[in-house]
Formats: structure tokens, C-alpha cells, sequence
């Protein structure tokens, strides 16, 4: 199938031909569909802590952070091209919509208008406008959302990237030191670097710590080959194969390289203004505390089990109440074993208010276990679809991971990845359609094997901004 030339291509991608037959396949078979028992909702796999509790999960991360490695992990890799599509269809097509109207009816009170306005000329029309905005001018229809000016202060506007920064400062500094790293696209990784090289001195000095700031791009060995609709390798005009990124899945090799006993990991958009981040702040440190008590309660099973000193009975409440595996009828110290000695991850959800993505489900596993997962909707067959509809809760993207073992070694996050979970998308290139496979989800497939818990936030720790307008929105202004 593979040509002399086409294997060199794939050695270059860091794949073997053995790698892309079985992506192939994956093409030919379709991956499964998620076995969903029911959603998780509130007393049913989403803990809703009340004060005290929150208040003690708060003091427990903050007693401890001194003497742990955290780290914030931001992807943020990719142009904003969803954010700016209506933009484009309006200059390129002459399609205007109503977003076009609020934009501009609005235009003022984006915190880069300041900037727009020094780029545009007298009398400039509303196609100039935005043109200035997505294209020559500003250039955000290239740019990754990090490096979008987002919020106006009166010292100045700030971009999402440097909103991390603030937030690294409140709750993921450890002895004096916020270490922040980001997943960045290569051609973007200049940007990125010069922006924080200025800004990183001035949030030195405001919040009295140092940065620790590191970048990852996503691995060329986690590419995918795409496929004619027939499933033969898609072919470009020159004749050679076409690799694509597989979606963010593929950051967990990114993720499984970073060093730390606890990871924060949100998405670049995801921020708020200084006079709303009171509620980000403190459930992220609910989170983290949360899980430190999990984690700690779970390495002493271990610890029982290993000795021969554990009540098989007592571990098996505290797997099924608290880390939120059901277990079946017939279980046995070696099955408590593996279920103990995983990664723990403690993910922040939302009480549905209508906002796309995926959500909190209880799922059935092979070994018999019912466990919590993270689903898309295209993780799940139209049979279980009412189980996508009567969720109460939605994803947030708001993780706190425990990666290391009893051992204090660091868990090899590849090993509890279901590769299963891929999923096929119809996407086009040159005019020509074609098939492209992704990865499982860095919060959905690629975590399918970890101890998830499931913690109630308030929707005000959730900020996102996929369109242009949703700058609007009382939490960015």
C-alpha cells in the first residue's frame, strides 16, 4: 500500500507503517460508541460540597501547597479562526448577521478597540472595520486566542494569556513561584514568548512571585492520516500523504511529560475579569484540596493492601462512595489493587444552562466497574441520546490531576488512555472531501482509565469566549 517515498513520510512524522495501518483500520471499523449508563447528576456522581466543606478542601491546598510541585497547563494551541467566522464571512462573502450588528453596534467596548482604532483610517466603512480586525490591522483571524486583547483594566488592556498569569498567581503558586506551561502551535510560538517576555516582570512585581513559564507544541507522532471517503490514504496533488493533527487527545503525551505532583489544566479562553475571579479562585483550591484527601485516603489502601493488613470491605466503600467506582457483586484485592494505583483527576462541572460540550456520565467498563467519565455527543449512540439531554451538568474543562503514584513516581498517562474513544470527523482539503481521525479527548477518552470525581461549581468560574461577541458578556467587561 505504502510507497518507498510514502514510508520516509511516515518515518518523519516520528509513525511506523505498522502505526498507520492500524489507523486505517480504525477508519474501516469505526470506533464504538461509549457504553453510558445514565448521566451523573447531583448525589449521583457530582459531589456538591456545602460550606464547610469547601472552606476545609480550601484550607487542605493551602497548608499543602508549599510543599508540592504544581503546575497550570494551558492548551492553547491553534488560531481563532471559530471565534472570528462570522467576521470572515462578512468580509470574504458578504454574508452580514446579526453578529455582525452587535459587533459593531458594540465596537467601543471591546477592550481592543483602542488598538483598532490606531490601525483604521478616517471614515473607515464596516467592512473596513472588520476587515482591521480579522486581517490587515489587527490580524486576529491568524492569531491563537492567547494572544487576543480580552479585557480592559485601567492600567491597560490584557490578553488571555496574561489573565493565566493572574490566575497562576492566585491559586498555582508554590513557594514563591507560579509555573505555568502552555501548548502553543509552532508558528505561533514567537508570539507567545515575546508578550510574556514583557509581561512576565510587570506580574513579578504586582503579585511578589516569580514565573516559571514553559512550552510544548503538539507531537508530529500523534498526527493521523486522512482518507478518501472510500478509506484509501487521501493523496494530495503532489502525491503525498496527508497527516493532521488529531485534536487535543494528543496532548497527553505533552501532559504525561510534565513534572509535578499536581496539574491544573484550563482552556486559553476561559477567563474572567479581576472583579469576577473571587468563585475561579477558591473551587479551583476546593479542587485541588478534594483531591489531596482522595489521594492521600487512596495511598493508604495501597499501603494496607500491600502490607496484608486491609479490610477488603472498608476499601471497597471508600472506591465506590468516594473515588466513585461501583464495583460488582464478586470483587477482590487485586481488583481494589488496580482501581487504587491510577491517576486521580477532581474536574469542576456546571449546572446546564443550554452551553455546548460534553458532560458527566456513568459509563460501564470491561472489568465489570461502573466508573465516571467525561462524554461528547459523538461519544454516544443514538439510543442513549435522552441520557446526553437529561444531564443536569456540562463540562467546563476545569481539572486538577494528581499524576504521581504512592511511590511518588509519575504515572505514564499513555498507559490509561482507551484508544477506543477515537472518533472519525468528514473535514475537506484542496476542494476534496476526506475522513480524519482523532484521538480520544485529553478530558474524555485520553483520561477514560483515571479516578474521576465529579465536583458541583458555580457558573460564574465559567467564562468562555468562542465567538467574538461573547466579550460582551458581563464577565468580560
Amino acid at each position: 500500500m505504502f510507497t518507498s517515498e510514502d514510508l520516509r513520510q511516515i518515518e518523519s512524522h516520528g509513525l511506523t507503517p505498522e502505526a498507520v495501518e492500524r489507523q486505517i483500520e480504525n477508519f474501516r471499523r469505526g470506533f464504538p460508541y461509549l457504553k453510558v449508563v445514565r448521566a451523573a447528576s447531583s448525589g449521583d456522581g457530582v459531589i456538591v460540597a456545602d460550606q464547610a466543606q469547601a472552606d476545609a478542601a480550601v484550607a487542605r491546598y493551602e497548608a499543602a501547597a508549599g510543599g508540592l510541585s504544581v503546575v497550570k497547563f494551558v492548551p492553547a494551541s491553534g488560531a481563532a479562526t471559530r471565534m472570528f467566522k462570522e467576521l470572515f464571512e462578512f468580509v470574504n462573502d458578504d454574508k452580514r448577521g446579526k453578529g455582525i450588528d452587535t459587533l459593531l453596534d458594540n465596537i467601543e467596548r471591546f477592550a481592543f478597540w483602542p488598538e483598532l482604532k490606531r490601525v483604521l483610517p478616517e471614515g473607515a466603512d464596516d467592512k473596513t472595520v472588520v476587515s482591521a480586525i480579522v486581517k490587515e490591522g489587527l490580524g486576529y483571524g491568524k492569531k491563537p486566542k492567547g494572544l487576543v486583547t480580552f479585557h480592559a483594566y485601567p492600567e491597560g488592556a490584557r490578553k488571555a494569556v496574561e489573565e493565566h498569569l493572574v490566575e497562576g498567581a492566585a491559586y498555582a503558586a508554590s513557594n514563591g513561584t507560579a509555573r505555568i506551561h502552555f501548548t502553543v502551535s509552532p508558528e505561533h510560538m514567537e508570539g507567545f514568548r515575546e508578550l510574556l517576555a514583557e509581561k512576565i516582570p510587570v506580574y513579578e512585581q504586582r503579585f511578589g512571585i516569580r514565573y516559571d513559564i514553559s512550552f510544548s507544541v503538539q507531537k508530529s507522532s500523534t498526527d493521523t492520516i486522512a482518507v478518501n471517503l472510500d478509506n484509501t490514504p487521501f493523496r494530495q496533488d503532489d502525491g503525498t500523504l496527508l497527516f493532521r493533527p488529531a485534536g487535543h487527545g494528543a496532548l497527553i503525551e505533552n501532559l504525561s511529560e510534565i513534572d509535578a505532583d499536581l496539574v491544573f489544566i484550563k482552556n486559553i479562553d476561559n477567563v474572567t475579569t479581576d472583579a469576577r475571579r473571587g468563585d475561579t479562585v477558591r473551587y479551583k483550591k476546593v479542587l485541588a484540596g478534594l483531591l489531596l484527601g482522595l489521594q492521600e485516603r487512596a495511598f493508604g489502601c495501597l499501603r494496607e493492601l500491600e502490607a496484608g493488613t486491609a479490610d477488603l470491605e472498608s476499601i471497597a466503600a471508600f472506591v465506590e462512595r468516594e473515588l466513585c467506582v461501583k464495583l460488582p457483586a464478586e470483587y477482590d484485592a487485586a481488583l481494589l489493587r488496580s482501581i487504587l494505583d491510577r491517576p486521580i483527576r477532581v474536574c469542576g462541572m456546571v449546572r446546564n444552562e443550554g452551553e455546548p460540550g460534553g458532560g458527566p456520565f456513568w459509563v460501564a467498563n470491561p472489568d465489570g466497574t461502573e466508573s465516571l467519565q467525561i462524554a461528547e455527543s459523538s461519544q454516544i449512540g443514538p439510543d442513549d441520546m435522552p441520557l446526553m439531554k437529561s444531564a443536569t451538568h456540562f463540562n467546563p474543562v476545569d481539572l486538577v490531576c494528581g499524576v504521581r503514584d504512592a511511590q511518588g513516581r509519575k504515572f505514564d498517562l499513555r498507559r490509561y488512555v482507551d484508544p477506543s474513544t477515537g472518533f472519525i470527523s468528514s473535514k475537506s482539503s484542496g476542494g476534496r472531501d476526506l475522513r480524519a481521525q482523532e484521538l480520544p479527548g485529553l478530558w474524555n477518552g485520553a483520561m477514560a482509565c483515571w479516578n474521576t470525581v465529579f465536583v458541583d461549581v458555580p457558573v460564574s468560574t465559567f467564562s468562555p469566549v468562542k465567538v467574538v461577541q461573547d466579550l460582551l458578556r458581563p464577565q468580560h467587561q
